[in-house]
């Protein structure tokens, strides 16, 4: 009955057009943020956003094979191939969380540099996130640095790593242009920054089809899964208040990277964006 009454009452069923229209608004206020499609202040925005991950941690990455029908780990796999990591690489795996992109870049660089212990340390604000990724860490025998802290405030010297990813995190984070200062001051001369998200389908049919299932789909398999429906509805609707990727590529350039590149990934649900502090 409880499933019932929330897929009642649900607003995923509001017409589509209706939804759209909400994509990139700004509020002119700065003391007033985005979560989801609701307006809270900057303040209230990061506790509720570790609210989210609270509740979905647990199921996180099997929410993860479920949503994108696995498509998920061949994005990831192709970050670490744009990355190209050698054994000199120091990662910083900003909102790291679970580990997928840590453990991506430890097989690969053991596998093609025999290298026994790659340089790598795992950054996320939500401690229970770290917990999974520890757990699964112990689990397959590797080996990296774990740390609590916000990509907007890193706890880190200057020019402390040659690569930095963030993977599905950033659109979470309060101040994106903070972020973005944090990483180009984190690395080194010479070190690249690649960020992997969810961006804007460019085809107006695959769109429609791509905002039905993340509106009626995602979090009804949120609700039968995890029991938790309001997470992964405030999921999809974050990944619609995401800068476009011409907007994200320009804050990059404002942060003073260069040489910023994006590459699209399926129809545009995702997108890879690469940028080098020279």
């Amino acid at each position: 009955m409880r499933f019932v009454s929330r897929l009642k009452a649900f607003r995923c069923f509001e017409p589509i057009t209706r939804l759209n229209r909400n994509v990139g608004t700004q509020n002119a206020n700065p003391e007033i943020t985005h979560f989801g499609f609701k307006n809270v202040t900057v303040k209230e925005k990061p506790k509720k956003v570790n609210e989210v991950f609270d509740r979905v941690a647990g199921n996180y990455d099997l929410m993860n094979d479920v949503m994108s029908a696995g498509i998920h780990r061949l994005w990831k796999d192709r970050l670490i191939t744009v990355l190209n990591p050698c054994d000199k690489t120091k990662l910083l795996d900003c909102a790291g969380g679970t580990g997928d992109i840590s453990f991506r870049f430890i097989k690969r660089v053991k596998l093609q540099h025999d290298c026994p212990e790659p340089n790598v340390t795992v950054c996320d604000i939500n401690p229970n996130m770290l917990e999974v990724g520890k757990r699964r860490a112990e689990t397959q025998n590797l080996h990296l640095k774990w740390v609590c802290c916000s990509a907007d405030d890193l706890c880190f010297p200057g020019a402390s790593f040659n690569a930095y990813t963030i993977a599905f995190g950033i659109r979470n984070c309060t101040h994106i242009d903070k972020v973005l200062k944090e990483a180009y001051r984190v690395l080194e001369p010479g070190g690249r920054f690649l960020c992997l998200e969810f961006s804007e389908v460019e085809n107006p049919y695959l769109r429609n089809l791509y905002n039905t299932y993340s509106f009626q789909v995602i979090p009804v398999m949120g609700e039968v899964i995890s029991g938790d429906w309001k997470s992964y509805q405030y999921l999809a609707e974050s990944i619609r208040k995401f800068p476009s990727r011409s907007q994200f590529s320009q804050m990059m350039r404002d942060a003073g990277f260069q040489n910023v590149s994006c590459e699209s990934l399926t129809f545009g649900v995702c997108s890879i964006h690469s940028g080098f502090k020279l």
